[in-house]
């Protein structure tokens, strides 16, 4: 009988029993003078002494506007130094600090700056097309407990940094009273139906979580990190942050939003040895014309995640970009997020066709999605996770926090999932994403991985759409690689044409669309929801 799909991540190394506060002091105190930050497109570089000293003073002068532990502070900024500034100031007072994301528009930011109870917002003045100022003051009528806004580089901003002589007793005094699981951060899920949920994480959660990311990849304090992810998510301010301030290593900021280009260039500049990024960014790296024009000699690893990633993808992140011990993890915010990744020295096969095996101090299985039994080995269900990583809940939302982790403390994830007899992970899809054809299973990730194998196919995305017959259809996005000598796929047929023999008919693609681009997050998820949405109306079909 096969075993059981549940796994134990290792217990050797203990768990950090610190807050951010302490571990960042710690780390100040080993190599002050390394570089903690460098922001390219600010012009701007930090040793860790200076980050410190900025970091105490920020921290004091938010005591003086009379901020206190457990207090809600909103940040909406794409990535700046300054990002960074205020989120480990925060954990430095054990102020809860609230992530918002840079694309919400002021529905969704009065949502936020409610549901968490936020009394004081620091913010970019603008980002993109949108003027942050005039949201702000659009919105201040309809929040509740919201004092203050302060905005970057602002004549109130200059005076907040500058700190406080009189409050930086306080700092000092809060040290001994925070605890590692007080909570310190807030993080909103971007949910495909209804408002988004607040994630509570502490300071056990992330600091930990950043930790053995970095553990995994072999960060030393000789590394330095490319981080074009955003920072409001997870990627950016667990994984990329605080896995370098823990080790400390460099952070690299190319830019304040992705751009592929700056990111190559911080890396050929900076000599960075990690890089992070979605699939998306990679292959948007990969695809640039002036590739070949950038010394990427320096890397050895990094994090691809977010998404699953297409093994051809990962491939040539190792071959091309020189990503040799580039790493894959898999989890979600509430999670920390991390909760499976491979290692450097892991085969090809399981850093291209895995997720990685359960995280230090994790417990992963594989779950029936009905009945919550845990499945053998081999078998698809649902992936659940519990540890220290899980959240506390969602914020001021018991009832969806006893939906999402159940009794035992599992998390559920709504991902679909199988472990190898080697306790190897690979995600297969979203419950919700399965496609149901005459009564065939079918996993949208596979058709994808296959259709990767096409010589011309740059990305691609496969969504079920409804079907009176079978009751649902499979319809793939294509995105064509650019400037094509000899282009052979050109239609529906020609695909058609391609998968004949090489996969089952009923997993063969009913429709086909060429596309420019995809509907996605700021954090470069693919929105299959909104595609789905869109090709019911193209096609005139009835959902």
């Amino acid at each position: 009988m096969p075993s059981l799909a549940i796994e134990m991540g290792a217990r050797d190394q203990p768990l950090l029993a610190q807050t951010i506060g302490d571990n960042l002091r710690q780390t100040v105190a080993r190599v002050p003078n390394n570089d903690a930050i460098v922001a390219l497109h600010q012009g701007l570089r930090w040793s860790y002494q200076e980050f410190y000293a900025r970091v105490q003073r920020l921290a004091s002068g938010l005591l003086a506007q009379g901020l206190k532990p457990l207090d809600r502070l909103g940040l909406w900024s794409p990535n700046y130094a300054e990002w960074t500034l205020v989120q480990y100031a925060t954990a430095e007072i054990g102020v809860v600090l609230v992530n918002i994301n840079p694309a919400y528009r002021t529905h969704e930011l009065a949502y936020a700056l409610n549901q968490s109870g936020c009394r004081f917002l620091i913010a970019a003045p603008s980002y993109l097309k949108s003027n942050y100022q005039e949201m702000v003051s659009a919105v201040q009528d309809q929040t509740q407990l919201l004092e203050r806004a302060i905005f970057f580089w602002s004549p109130e901003w200059e005076v907040l940094i500058a700190g406080d002589a009189q409050h930086q007793s306080g700092v000092d005094d809060l040290r001994g009273q925070l605890s590692p699981d007080d909570p310190i951060n807030i993080q909103y899920t971007s949910g495909t139906t209804g408002f988004p949920k607040g994630a509570t994480l502490t300071h056990r959660n992330i600091l930990n979580n950043g930790y053995f990311v970095g553990e995994l990849q072999r960060l030393t304090e000789e590394d330095r990190m490319c981080i074009p992810v955003p920072f409001y998510h997870c990627f950016g301010m667990v994984m990329g942050n605080l896995a370098c301030t823990s080790h400390g290593a460099t952070m690299v900021i190319p830019s304040d939003g992705f751009s592929a280009e700056q990111t190559l260039e911080a890396v050929s500049q900076e000599r960075c040895t990690a890089l992070y990024g979605v699939p998306t960014m990679f292959i948007a790296e990969l695809a640039l014309e002036n590739f070949s024009n950038f010394d990427l000699s320096s890397l050895r690893t990094g994090v691809m995640a977010g998404a699953p990633c297409p093994v051809e993808v990962m491939k040539q992140c190792i071959d091309r970009m020189r990503l040799l011990e580039v790493t894959i993890c898999y989890g979600m915010t509430e999670t920390s997020p991390v909760s499976t990744q491979t290692l450097p020295e892991d085969s090809l096969a399981h850093r291209t066709e895995t997720v990685g095996r359960a995280h230090p101090h994790v417990d992963i299985r594989i779950a029936h999605p009905d009945t919550g039994e845990t499945l053998p080995r081999g078998e698809t269900g649902e992936f659940c996770t519990r540890g220290y990583s899980v959240m506390t809940g969602y914020w001021d939302d018991p009832v969806k926090t006893t939906e999402a982790i159940d009794a035992a403390g599992w998390m559920h994830t709504g991902d679909l999932a199988v472990m190898g007899l080697d306790g190897y992970v690979q995600i297969v899809g979203r419950i919700k994403d399965m496609v149901i054809r005459g009564g065939e299973n079918i996993y949208p990730r596979e058709i994808e991985e296959f259709l990767y194998t096409h010589p011309e196919v740059e990305e691609v995305q496969v969504i079920g759409v409804p079907d009176r017959v079978y009751g649902e259809q499979l319809m793939a996005w294509i995105k064509r690689k650019p400037d094509l000598v000899s282009p052979q796929l050109v239609s529906q047929e020609a695909l058609k044409a391609f998968c004949a023999g090489k996969i089952a008919h009923y997993k063969v693609p009913h429709y086909v669309q060429f596309v420019e681009d995809f509907p996605m997050t700021v954090t470069g998820k693919i929105r299959k929801v909104e595609m789905r949405a869109l090709s019911i109306k193209a096609l005139g079909l009835n959902p």
